[in-house]
């Protein structure tokens, strides 16, 4: 079967044109010609087909999409997912996680700064470009949300309409009281999640315990030891496997 390229359009309802680096790519690498089939998406949970209208220059090269039909994209995953991580030193590892992550499927990502940070400034247009383009490989429609750097004292202060998780590899007993339980055992289909992931070096202590006090529940991704972004990616695949298998499989 021939490959299907989706391109991405962030304001194809109004404006009908593919972004600046997809016209590029759909006139100069695939030849893309007037009246040639275009499918595309806005990444806010939309497909558009129609046909190409090239415009533009040669250096400033735009292409539009003459649109015949608008289907709205059904999230498998049946309420949101939201990763917080703090980055790592070498980013590139977590630059491979949100391509991963966005492939798997979740709507946020939120990247943290915290005692232990290693890396304390991420530039988020390389990380959006990313998610764009691991979002069209993957043929979804929504392109996960990619916020600045924020400080993990703010970040657990704000509002969250669902659950809130921390995994981090101390004893229970020593940051609280309470059960650390399985990620996977308590992700809720129907309710939205937000998981914290640490740093090579963990949460401070002090950070788990002001988590908890901020209504986040402390749990474990299994007995490895893992990497940041592994821990990252893990999260986000036991929350997705959760929220789409279906529900007479999943005991709540």
């Amino acid at each position: 079967m021939k490959e299907r390229h989706l391109f991405y359009a962030p304001e194809a309802a109004t404006a009908h044109a593919l972004s600046a680096d997809d016209a590029a790519h759909a006139l100069r690498v695939l030849r893309i010609r007037e009246g040639d089939e275009l499918w595309a998406t806005d990444g806010c949970g939309n497909f558009f087909e129609g046909t190409a209208m090239p415009g533009g220059s040669s250096k400033h090269p735009e292409c539009f999409i003459d649109i015949a039909a608008t289907t709205p994209w059904q999230r498998p995953w049946q309420s949101e997912i939201h990763l917080a991580v703090v980055p790592t030193k070498h980013i590139d590892r977590i630059e491979w996680m949100m391509e991963k992550a966005t492939e798997v499927g979740l709507d946020a990502f939120h990247l943290l700064c915290c005692a232990n940070s290693e890396r304390r400034v991420v530039k988020t247009d390389r990380l959006e470009k990313i998610v764009i383009s691991a979002m069209k490989q993957s043929h979804k429609a929504l392109k996960p949300s990619v916020s600045e750097l924020t400080d993990f004292a703010k970040f657990i202060a704000e509002p969250f309409d669902g659950d809130k998780f921390i995994a981090h590899c101390y004893d229970q007993c020593d940051v609280g009281d309470g059960e650390k339980a399985f990620l996977f055992d308590v992700v809720r289909r129907d309710v939205p999640t937000l998981v914290l992931v640490g740093p090579e070096g963990d949460f401070s202590i002090e950070e788990v315990r002001a988590a908890q006090a901020a209504g986040f529940r402390s749990v474990t991704l299994g007995e490895s030891r893992l990497r940041t972004e592994t821990a990252a990616l893990t999260a986000v695949m036991f929350a997705h496997l959760r929220k789409t298998w279906n529900a007479a499989q999943v005991q709540e």
